[in-house]
């Protein structure tokens, strides 16, 4: 089964989770300081908001699994797409250990297809504390932010 995830920057967790507490009728599955996570069964999301020092708005947006095996299928849907896949294996990010793909979609966007191996205690290993979550530099091209900011639909 495959979840979509939401990742979104923003300038203040503390401020920001009774929002998204009251839009989802719970509270978030993973507190951090700089980091919060619902594991959402209706509507089926992983939504996440983290304030690392990132543009506020849309950070990445993803497909979470739940075996190699489905990794593996996502890898292949991403190899028949036009543009860089990046790899990243036993990477350390959002208080997770995780296998993900990479790619930018036609506007810009970064998407993460990802399966989750284990929780860690820290947000990534980075040598900074303020480093920004997580899409690999070469697709962080967009300021993805700018993109909510046009007009409706």
């Amino acid at each position: 089964m495959k979840r979509i995830h939401i990742h979104v920057g923003v300038a203040d967790i503390q401020s920001s989770i009774p929002f998204y507490e009251k839009m989802f009728g719970c509270v978030p599955s993973v507190v951090k300081s700089d980091y919060a996570k619902w594991q959402l069964e209706d509507p089926k999301v992983n939504f996440a908001i983290s304030a690392r020092g990132a543009s506020v708005g849309i950070n990445h947006l993803g497909i979470q699994v739940e075996s190699d095996v489905e990794l593996k299928e996502m890898k292949a849907r991403l190899d028949v797409i036009d543009g860089a896949v990046i790899e990243e294996t036993g990477t350390s990010c959002c208080y997770a250990n995780s296998d993900k793909y990479w790619v930018n979609d036609p506007a810009g966007i970064p998407w993460e297809t990802f399966h989750t191996l284990n929780t860690i205690p820290v947000f990534n290993n980075a040598p900074s504390e303020d480093e920004a979550c997580c899409v690999p530099t070469p697709l962080a091209t967009v300021a993805v932010s700018s993109i909510a900011k046009k007009s409706c639909c």
